[in-house]
């Protein structure tokens, strides 16, 4: 392990998990074997958001086989309660997360630790966007257009708002407030880390086509909740933006 390496705080990785049997284990199995080698201590941690298939099995299987490795059960909540419970649950003092799908090298969080470590530009928080997003068609018109209305109602400059690939500093979460269970989480989160005046930083990381399991992120449902939590989010920040940011210090 290189001096850089072993002088990094503890670092949690987790995913959120629903019905994920076909890719849970190589999942787990890329965080310990890619994403270890890039901390002092690691801890893996799946998030099972109510799945229906094999993926709570099969993700106990795996915490009792290796310490470093643990699961949070937790009744189906959608994208973003999964990941305000990775978030509430993760150890480290440093907080990775990425999806259970395998599109992204998990390896390639190197490039977003080895931001944050780099004290000429400090930084708290370090999010991915895909250099060339592997989604049907449909998926790039919608994810374009969303991130072009978030960009405009709240000033947020992210090439690529739900990325998952992010790292941030546990201390980014002090008294964060963070309403969404749905897809506009990732996108909540960032906006009020910026209302914050946290320092963030942008690298790009390889994106791959899903090749098992089913996304569900776009149906019509849940765009019409986003776009539902992107106006609520709005309003509150125009008539109550101190209980909506949390309280932080210099507040």
């Amino acid at each position: 392990m290189d001096e850089s390496v072993s002088a990094r705080p503890a670092l949690t990785f987790f995913f959120p998990a629903y019905n994920e049997e076909a890719n849970i284990e190589r999942t787990v199995a890329r965080a310990i074997d890619d994403v270890g080698p890039l901390a002092a201590s690691l801890e893996v941690l799946a998030i099972d958001d109510g799945s229906t298939d094999r993926t709570p099995q099969l993700a106990d299987e795996l915490a009792a086989a290796d310490p470093r490795v643990r699961v949070v059960h937790q009744p189906n909540r959608g994208y973003g309660g999964a990941l305000q419970a990775g978030f509430a649950n993760s150890r480290g003092e440093l907080i990775a997360f990425s999806d259970g799908d395998l599109q992204f090298d998990l390896a390639e969080l190197r490039r977003l630790l080895d931001r944050l470590a780099d004290a000429s530009h400090p930084v708290d928080a370090v999010i991915g966007y895909r250099i060339k997003r592997r989604d049907p068609a449909h998926r790039l018109v919608i994810a374009k257009t969303y991130n072009a209305i978030v960009s405009v109602l709240f000033g947020l400059r992210v090439r690529d708002i739900d990325c998952a690939m992010k790292v941030f500093r546990r201390h980014v979460f002090d008294g964060l407030r963070l309403d969404s269970d749905g897809p506009f989480l990732s996108a909540e989160l960032l906006i009020k880390l910026n209302a914050r005046g946290v320092r963030m930083d942008q690298v790009g990381v390889t994106h791959y086509p899903r090749t098992a399991g089913q996304n569900t992120g776009a149906s019509f449902l849940k765009i019409m909740r986003t776009f539902r939590d992107i106006f609520r989010l709005r309003w509150a920040l125009w008539t109550d933006r101190e209980r909506t940011l949390g309280s932080w210090p210099g507040s």
